[in-house]
């Protein structure tokens, strides 16, 4: 279904004006969060842009739900101007190219801020705005590697393993860019003043592994993937296949919740006794195995639902939404995760497809402060298109 309401959102954010230039990763994911948290997103095309290679149908696209797009020949006096009168009216604007691409289009932060000295310029890389990496490409497993934190990933005597893209791209890259524009305006509601915020997903996951870091620099982790306490090295906090080869998650690190799991599985005592006993966990973890394979996925969640054990089905991505607690909360409307946090008195609103024909993007630009003549205008002469 199209969004076709062109009054003020709900949610938090509502009445704020964001510029996406639109891009892969991190960036379009910070757009729909914004744009579901209640802020007027637009989206920034190039007038040749090329298309999405995941091909994912409109109403999947979290690249484009809920932000309508307009194409801008960026290379044009008249889109350029187009652009900066954008910024004019704008309070974000969200960048995710090379270090550079911005100024040589004449956008860059010292033309969008000479706009709008208000303006928050939101600035998503991988490895920052310099450094000697700052002009190479990468993706999430590049700043996993060279952060130290891919390193730790993975079983031990086995080979380091992608845990998707969700820790540098969008932990890394989304949610800092997100906490750094926001911050920006917090401090711009004392100041008056915008400023450039630099997120780089290597800062951003090194950031993430603040613990792991102190543990190690303080003899407390080891540099061997597979032999630490969260890394799948405690028997007590890892995944066990059961009987219809499907697994379970176990994760009861504190003494009371291991004790109530060894109960249920009973497990021999001398090993429920020694929790954090290391000499012990080679034989506890073969216990534990065998324990668990005498029984489907299903039965195991059935005993363990009601306990603080910390023991859960590992769910596929098509079971999540139809969980029970998931349906009892919403946490997932449409096979797609709801908008979050929650917010008691502005609620948030799930992204819908944008509608992107003209009158729709007219609406959306008045708000940006662009009147409906000159959309025509410009569409017109070709320096944006829907």
């Amino acid at each position: 279904m199209a969004d076709t309401n062109h009054a003020r959102k709900s949610g938090p954010l509502a009445g704020l004006r964001i510029i996406e230039m639109a891009g892969l990763g991190p960036v379009p994911l910070a757009g729909l969060f914004l744009s579901e948290l209640g802020a007027d997103v637009v989206r920034i095309d190039r007038i040749k842009s090329a298309s999405s290679f995941l091909r994912l149908p409109a109403e999947a696209d979290i690249d484009r739900l809920g932000r309508p797009g307009v194409k801008v020949d960026l290379k044009s006096d008249q889109g350029k101007g187009f652009l900066l009168e954008l910024c004019a009216n704008a309070d974000v604007l969200l960048e995710g190219f090379r270090p550079g691409v911005m100024e040589r289009l004449g956008l860059g932060p010292e033309e969008c801020l000479g706009a709008n000295p208000g303006l928050v310029y939101g600035r998503m890389t991988g490895f920052g705005q310099d450094g000697p990496l700052a002009d190479r490409a990468g993706h999430d497993l590049t700043y996993l590697s060279l952060s130290g934190v891919l390193s730790a990933i993975g079983p031990e005597g086995g080979k380091p393993v992608p845990p998707l893209n969700l820790v540098a791209d969008y932990g890394g890259g989304t949610m800092f860019l997100i906490t750094g524009v926001l911050a920006a305006l917090l401090e711009r509601s004392h100041s008056g003043r915008g400023q450039v915020v630099d997120a780089a997903m290597i800062d951003g996951v090194s950031n993430l592994a603040s613990l792991f870091f102190a543990l190690s620099s303080n003899g407390m982790w080891q540099d061997q993937r597979g032999t630490n306490l969260l890394d799948s090295g405690a028997p007590f906090y890892d995944t066990y296949q059961t009987g219809d080869g499907r697994h379970v998650a176990v994760a009861c690190l504190e003494p009371q919740f291991f004790a109530e799991f060894a109960a249920i599985i009973d497990l021999p005592e001398e090993l429920a006794k020694a929790q954090y006993d290391r000499r012990k966990w080679p034989e506890m973890r073969a216990e534990i195995e065998r324990r668990i394979s005498t029984k489907s996925r299903d039965e195991w969640a059935e005993l363990f639902e009601s306990t603080d054990a910390c023991v859960a089905p590992v769910l596929s991505m098509s079971e999540a939404p139809e969980h029970p607690h998931n349906k009892s909360r919403g946490t997932f409307v449409d096979a797609r995760p709801a908008p979050a946090p929650r917010f008691s008195r502005t609620p948030s609103a799930s992204a819908q497809v944008p509608a992107n024909d003209k009158a729709s993007i007219a609406a959306l630009l008045t708000r940006f402060g662009i009147s409906a003549s000159t959309t025509r205008d410009l569409l017109a002469a070709g320096a944006i298109a829907v």
